[in-house]
C-alpha cells in the first residue's frame, strides 16, 4: 500500500478473502456503499450523494462497482479485481444492481449504506435478506496489516508533534478561546501530513468535564485545565491522541489525579498482550482509578478500534469477551471527569503484537504546566 493508496493486488487479495468468509458464512452477495468499507474494498471513496454508488461482490464471481457517470473518473481502474458500470442520469441503478444479484438473496449491506438505497432495493427485491456487511468486512479489518500499522503510525508521529509543541507552550492558551485554540489545531493537522481533521476537541476549566465538548467562546484562563483531543485522516488512516495542560500550577487535588490517571493508563497499555479480552483493558485501568476513590467519574470505555474510522471495531470495554490478535489497533484512553470542576483524558494509539503492546504516541505522558 503506498500513500497514494491500495494498488490492484492488495485489492484483489482483500476481496478474495471477502469472498471466502462470505463463503463460510453464507452470504450470497455482497452489497457495500458510502462508508469506509468501499475504500477498503475498493481503492474508493463514495461521495456521500443521493446518486448510489454500490460495490457488488459475488462469492464465485469478479466485483462490480457500479458508479454515477459523472463520478467514475475518480475510480482508479483496476483490472481484475473489479469491473466499472457506470450509469447515466436517466438510468436507474437499483435495477442495474438487482440485475447482478440475480436470484441471490441473503446479502450482506454495509453498515453506513444509506437508508434509502437498502429501502429501495427491499422495493425492487422484496424478499432480499440483508445481514451486516460487518460480520465479512469487519472481520478483515480490524486486524490491520503491516502497511497499515505503517500508516497508523505515520498518522500518530504527526499528531505526535502537534502535542509536543502544546505542552511545551509553542500554541498559544491563555486568553485565547477554545474555538480559537481548536482552529489552532486543526490547521497544524492539516499543515502535517493529513488529508483532513475529523475533530479538535478543546475543553477547558469546568468544560473538560464533558468528554466531547464542543469548543466555543470561553476563554482559556490561568488556573485552567486544558483538555485537548484531536486526530485526523492521513493516507487513509487516522490519529487520535489526548493531552492535557495546566495554565499555571495546578491545584494539588488536580495534580494527584492525574498521577492516578497517568498510572491507569499504563496499566491498560500493559494489559493489552495478544490473547487478553478486550475488557481486560478496561478493567486494569479502571481498577486503578475505582482504587484512587474517582471510579464514579470514569464515564467511558477505555478505547475503541481505530484504521480507516476513528471508531471502528475491537472496542475496550466491559462486557467484550474478544481474545486481542497481532494486530488490532486501539486508543487507550482513561479519563476522570469532575462535573462542574474539570475533566482529563490522556490518550494513545495501542497496537497489540506478538512481541508485547506497541504504542504509537509518544508524546509526554505528564501534566503539562505552563
Amino acid at each position: 500500500m503506498s500513500a497514494a493508496g491500495p494498488d490492484a493486488e492488495l485489492i484483489a487479495a482483500r476481496l478474495d478473502r471477502a469472498r471466502r468468509l462470505m463463503a463460510e458464512r453464507g452470504v450470497e452477495a455482497l452489497l457495500v456503499s458510502v462508508g469506509r468499507d468501499l475504500p477498503y474494498l475498493a481503492g474508493y471513496e463514495a461521495m456521500p450523494l443521493e446518486r448510489v454508488t454500490m460495490l457488488v461482490v459475488l462469492p464465485d464471481g469478479e466485483a462490480t462497482l457500479v458508479v454515477p457517470a459523472l463520478e467514475a473518473a475518480r475510480v482508479t481502474p483496476m483490472p481484475g479485481a473489479f469491473t466499472i458500470v457506470p450509469w447515466g442520469e436517466t438510468d436507474d441503478p437499483i435495477a442495474v444492481i438487482a440485475g447482478l444479484l440475480g436470484d441471490r438473496r441473503a446479502v450482506a449491506v454495509g453498515d453506513q449504506m444509506w437508508a434509502r438505497f437498502l429501502v429501495e432495493m427491499l422495493a425492487r427485491v422484496p424478499d432480499l435478506r440483508p445481514v451486516r456487511a460487518v460480520d465479512v468486512v469487519g472481520e478483515l479489518r480490524i486486524l490491520k496489516d503491516d502497511a497499515e500499522v505503517g500508516a497508523l503510525a505515520a498518522a500518530a508521529s504527526a499528531v505526535d508533534g502537534i502535542a509536543t509543541d502544546l505542552q511545551a507552550g509553542r500554541i498559544p492558551l491563555l486568553g485565547r478561546t477554545e474555538a480559537e485554540v481548536s482552529a489552532d489545531l486543526s490547521r497544524r493537522i492539516l499543515e502535517a501530513g493529513h488529508e483532513r481533521v475529523n475533530f479538535a476537541i478543546v475543553a477547558s476549566g469546568e468544560n473538560a468535564a464533558s468528554p466531547h465538548h464542543h469548543p466555543g467562546p470561553r476563554v482559556i484562563e490561568r488556573g485552567d485545565l486544558v483538555l485537548c483531543d484531536f486526530g485526523g485522516t492521513m493516507n487513509g488512516y487516522c490519529s487520535d491522541i489526548t493531552r492535557c495542560v495546566s495554565i499555571g500550577t495546578p491545584d494539588p487535588e488536580v495534580a494527584e489525579a492525574w498521577e492516578v490517571l497517568r498510572a491507569a493508563q499504563q496499566a491498560s497499555v500493559e494489559s493489552a498482550t495478544v490473547g487478553t479480552a478486550c475488557q481486560e483493558v478496561d478493567r486494569a485501568g479502571r481498577r486503578v482509578i475505582t482504587e484512587a476513590g474517582y471510579g464514579e467519574f470514569f464515564i467511558h470505555r477505555t478505547g475503541h478500534g481505530i484504521g480507516m474510522e476513528e471508531h471502528e471495531d475491537p472496542y475496550m470495554v466491559e462486557g467484550n469477551d474478544l481474545p486481542l490478535s497481532a494486530g488490532h489497533a486501539f486508543s487507550v484512553e482513561p479519563g476522570i471527569y469532575v462535573p462542574g470542576r474539570w475533566g482529563m483524558r490522556l490518550e494513545d494509539i495501542v497496537v497489540a503484537t506478538d512481541s508485547g503492546p506497541r504504542r504509537l504516541n509518544t508524546a509526554d505522558h505528564g501534566l503539562a504546566v505552563i
